[in-house]
């Protein structure tokens, strides 16, 4: 067995997932594709096998325990970026729908082709900005779950995050050990936008100890009509 193999394999289980044969080889091929692009385009400063499998694929299912998916759940991951957390996600529940929000061109086709070469079903990738993917009316109001890994703050992140998301649905926000600032900053954000912290889930990573915290937002009213508002005023002026 591979290091990437042994470890994924003990480390998932480690948070209560058990993943099969096929699941594992699928990750394996998975890495192998990240490490191949990484040769020509810069998507991950991880390639280690043991760190990969801990830090990127571990850290990615660790989601599951933060919430219930429900069966064909609607997801979507807001700033994919190379995948994270939104393959690992669907390589472990293929029947998830997932959408993969990716701004930068060539992670797209990146995503593109590991959806191809994985055989993912009910998977796309979609290059937008999350401003401009978030004010159009075919996405508002649509995704049962929303996540999004280590890409803006709490009260930026919440702009782009709960206008897709259905009501009642809940936001993933996947984040370090020290947040309770950053929610704190987040909190007229999550008013105006129509959100608010259910639970913040405390996760210790197998292996290294690297603390996470995955904050939990419902979406308990509709978001504004006027949200988000245009390319880059969220991170300009949060609200």
């Amino acid at each position: 067995m591979g290091i990437l193999r042994e470890v994924l394999s003990g480390g998932a289980a480690e948070t209560g997932i058990r993943l099969t044969e096929n699941q594992l080889d699928q990750f394996e091929k998975f890495f192998r594709m990240v490490l191949e692009t990484n040769k020509s385009y810069n998507l991950t400063a991880i390639i280690d096998e043991k760190e990969f499998a801990v830090k990127h694929l571990v850290d990615s299912l660790t989601c599951f325990k933060a919430v219930d998916f429900k069966i064909n759940a609607m997801v979507l991951d807001v700033g994919a970026g190379a995948g994270f957390p939104g393959i690992p996600l669907v390589i472990f529940r293929p029947d998830l729908m997932l959408t993969m929000l990716e701004s930068t061109e060539k992670r797209v086709n990146f995503l593109n082709k590991a959806i191809s070469g994985l055989g993912l079903n009910n998977v796309e990738a979609v290059h937008m900005r999350a401003e401009d993917f978030g004010r159009k009316k075919f996405f508002r109001d649509k995704y049962d779950i929303v996540v999004s890994r280590a890409v803006a703050p709490l009260s930026v992140l919440a702009e782009y995050c709960l206008p897709p998301l259905k009501g009642g649905g809940v936001f993933i926000a996947m984040k370090g050990p020290k947040i309770q600032e950053e929610v704190k900053a987040a909190q007229n954000a999550l008013y105006v936008l129509g959100g608010a912290v259910k639970d913040i889930v405390d996760i210790q990573l197998p292996v290294t100890g690297d603390e996470r915290k995955l904050v939990v937002i419902s979406k308990i009213k509709a978001t504004p009509e006027t949200y988000p508002r245009r390319a880059g005023i969220p991170a300009k002026k949060p609200l």
